[in-house]
């Protein structure tokens, strides 16, 4: 746990109307009932009073979470504040939805619950998101409709991206372009794909080449330091990576995460609890536990010999990787577990994307310190304007 906040990946149902080739999830039936998200929250809470913790994170996902009514979401808002406040502990919650099944009707509950934002996803060009009868020009139509339509209602749009074969050959400025100009989109990030759960022909290409993907991620960041950064265009991971090098205060993707082990965990609407949604959807050999069957979350993740391999793994990849001699080593720790493992097959190994990582990383790097030096640049100008006209 990460000071006084934790996390946690909450999956109300594994039910999806979408038919992504490239998902790593194994869907289900199961939906979480009140009753159990009572009983869920309550032993999440006790682990972050008992680590002195004194504010939650939920980031609500699926399968699909707009499978379930808005109403459940109103009930679940109530059950989650009412144990929260009893407690003083803080609660803070985030959507992620394809956005397929969005209409008018879940404003209300997203302006109350949600702080009028979703987390959603489309990749361009789109090769893998599909309807279960349709083709992924029939997703991109009714997403496309669906997300203009929350925008006029006021909400917050933010979407992740991710890259394929595809993308890397049409270029940076081909993405940049479709989401700021054609979809109005200024806030996106670019996520890197990795083959989790079944093998599946979608998959082959992943990891990307790490050349080709480097030279797409730094065009990218210049076109939008260029073009968008000082006209509130938001584009991740750089927008972070930049704060980062600027301030040293900046909220980075999970992969780059000291420990994602001691930060959060996830569980399904079954009440298994493993790493993140990708290890509790498709590999259940990685589980911690199940928070129904146990009397305590902070038993399952003390006890659990599984979690113990995770929180090792900063230590292990120090001594059997070349982690430290990278300028970068405070920063990206090795990188993501779950990229490691659907690449290698083994958690206790670096991020298949490393080189990349370093990349840009540098370029931010670089593009703070220029950022500073314009800032002082022109701090020196305007107190020169002030000192010739006293």
């Amino acid at each position: 746990m990460s000071g006084s906040h934790f996390s946690l990946i909450l999956l109300p149902t594994l039910r999806c109307n979408a038919a992504c080739d490239y998902c790593f999830e194994k869907k289900t039936g199961a939906d979480l009932t009140i009753d159990q998200l009572n009983a869920l929250i309550s032993k999440v809470l006790d682990y972050l009073e008992q680590n002195e913790a004194k504010a939650l994170s939920i980031h609500w996902q699926g399968g699909e979470v707009m499978m379930m009514s808005p109403q459940w979401y109103a009930r679940a808002r109530d059950v989650i504040d009412g144990a929260a406040n009893g407690r003083n502990i803080t609660v803070q919650n985030y959507i992620q939805s394809n956005m397929i099944g969005y209409s008018a009707k879940w404003n209300p509950i997203l302006a109350e619950m949600f702080d009028n934002s979703v987390g959603t996803s489309l990749d361009f060009p789109n090769r893998h998101r599909k309807l279960p009868t349709g083709s992924t020009a029939d997703f991109n139509d009714i997403w496309i409709r669906n997300v203009r339509q929350a925008q006029e209602a006021g909400i917050h749009i933010g979407v992740i991206a991710l890259p394929n074969v595809e993308t890397l050959r049409r270029g940076a400025e081909s993405l940049y372009s479709y989401f700021t100009e054609q979809l109005n989109i200024t806030d996106f990030q670019i996520n890197t794909p990795f083959a989790g759960g079944p093998a599946d022909a979608s998959k082959s290409d992943y990891p990307l080449n790490t050349v080709q993907l480097t030279r797409f991620l730094t065009e990218l960041a210049a076109i939008w330091i260029e073009r968008g950064y000082h006209h509130g265009v938001r584009v991740g991971p750089f927008d972070e990576l930049i704060e980062y090098f600027r301030t040293d205060d900046a909220v980075l993707p999970c992969i780059w995460n000291a420990n994602c082990a001691s930060e959060f965990v996830c569980i399904d609407p079954q009440g298994d609890v493993a790493q993140c949604d990708c290890w509790v959807a498709s590999y259940p050999q990685f589980h911690f536990g199940n928070i129904f069957k146990s009397d305590s979350l902070n038993n399952i993740l003390q006890a659990n010999p599984i979690r113990r391999r995770f929180l090792e793994r900063p230590g292990v990849l120090i001594q059997q990787e070349e982690c430290p001699e990278c300028d970068y080593l405070a920063l990206c720790h090795g990188g993501c577990p779950i990229r490691a493992y659907t690449t290698y097959g083994k958690l206790h190994t670096k991020d298949p994307y490393c080189a990349t990582y370093k990349a840009i990383f540098h370029q931010a790097e670089q593009i703070a310190a220029h950022l500073a030096r314009n800032k002082q640049s022109e701090k020196k100008q305007y107190d020169g304007k002030n000192d010739s006209s006293i």
